[in-house]
């Protein structure tokens, strides 16, 4: 991570990581062990109980769900990691299960937008760090404005030709600097980028995602700060007409129990990640048809272990994969790990979907494709595949 020279957090001169006259204080240690921006412990980089946590953590390379080997999957969770990457435990069935905060980006029930910084300026110079976010600026034409992008923006495809400035974790504030921006978009959970930005006298957009109504309601509000309020307005309704034709369509239809898999190891039965009752993706998911058969846990996502499998008993699953596309020979053997289980009803009668898109796990204005996606799974007959 890039935070400057002197002044900033990482001072130049006079120690192991040159820590004089900055921000990061250092009691007895090269590193700054505790009360510090890159202190071990208690902090936003710290390797225990933390967002970046080796062991037990939101994107831990122990006892995790993510599979960090898998390039793809490693990508889209980065995408979906929450503020709060502190481990709780949620009980699903008796079975207790480490809780992987991965789909929101700040407190699940405050507003989307959050608090904005406001001025009679009208940005021209923005920055985005939140690939949703970039998406809706896009969407209602404020894409020119855009001058440098996240680590992990890749769609529309003109954000390939942006400067990438770092993402969630790894804010190059430096970078950002140099680039004179008006206005930086950025996760409420970035607490020491934003103390930056404040010191910068940087205005920021603070970025919040939780349901499924959110992402209109913040689309809306994004388009009120840029002084682009009708055709924010116009671009959200795009996307509740499309999502009101998917649900008017699947009225009245039986609705499958469904697992929605978020992630696992690969070609193994090890480290499932599901979505529990809470979020966009089980709104999408019940909008499509679908009773998530982990619906009554209000969690975003869970580890479940076969056993719970087994006593939830899914009709459907649908697995989602981040990558564009996979060969047949990958899929097939994807698909084949689900033997384990023939149990299983979605296993006994071949109801195991695996979906692939970058945009599956994006809660922007392509959701209307993730919700067809499922409802072409969930009821190929009303919405044939």
């Amino acid at each position: 991570m890039k935070t400057g020279a002197r002044g900033w957090g990482l001072g130049a001169r006079d120690s192991g990581l040159g820590i004089r006259d900055s921000g990061l204080e250092i009691r007895d240690s090269g590193l700054g062990i505790r009360d510090s921006g890159l202190g071990i412990r208690d902090s936003g980089l710290g390797i225990r109980d933390s967002g970046l946590g080796i062991r037990d953590s939101g994107l831990g390379i122990r006892d995790s769900g993510l599979g960090i080997h898998l390039t793809a999957v490693a990508l889209a969770l980065v995408l979906l990691m929450s503020a709060q990457t502190a481990q709780r435990v949620v009980v699903a069935r008796g079975l207790s299960c480490p809780e992987r905060a991965l789909l929101c980006s700040a407190s699940r029930r405050e507003p989307p937008g959050g608090r904005t910084a406001r001025s009679g300026h009208v940005p021209q110079r923005i920055i985005s760090l939140v690939p949703s976010a970039t998406e809706m600026l896009f969407a209602m034409g404020a894409g020119r404005r855009v001058v440098a992008v996240s680590s992990y923006d890749h769609y529309p495809p003109e954000v390939e030709r942006l400067p990438r400035v770092g993402a969630l974790v790894d804010p190059d504030v430096e970078r950002i600097l140099s680039l004179r921006p008006d206005l930086v978009i950025a996760y409420a959970s970035q607490t020491d980028f934003l103390a930056q930005l404040e010191r910068a006298r940087i205005p920021v957009y603070l970025y919040r995602h939780g349901s499924l109504a959110d992402i209109t309601v913040g689309m809306r509000d994004l388009g009120t700060r840029l002084g682009l309020a009708e055709q924010a307005s116009a671009a959200a309704a795009e996307i509740d007409r499309g999502l009101m034709d998917i649900r008017t369509r699947l009225a009245g239809k039986r609705r499958p129990r469904t697992m929605l898999v978020i992630g696992r190891e690969p070609q193994s039965l090890r480290a499932i990640n599901v979505s529990g009752g809470y979020g966009f993706l089980h709104d999408l998911l019940n909008l499509a048809g679908g009773e998530n058969v982990f619906g009554d846990v209000e969690r975003e996502s869970m580890m479940v272990a076969t056993e719970t499998i087994l006593a939830r008993a899914p009709e459907v699953i649908i697995e989602l994969h981040y990558s564009d596309r996979a060969s047949p020979d990958e899929a097939a053997r994807e698909r084949e790990a689900w033997n384990l289980l023939p149990a299983v009803p979605a296993v006994k009668s071949g109801r195991v979907y695996l979906l692939y898109g970058g945009e599956l796990v994006v809660p922007g204005p392509r959701v209307v494709l993730t919700a067809q996606a499922f409802a072409r799974a969930l009821h190929p007959d009303v919405l044939p595949r």
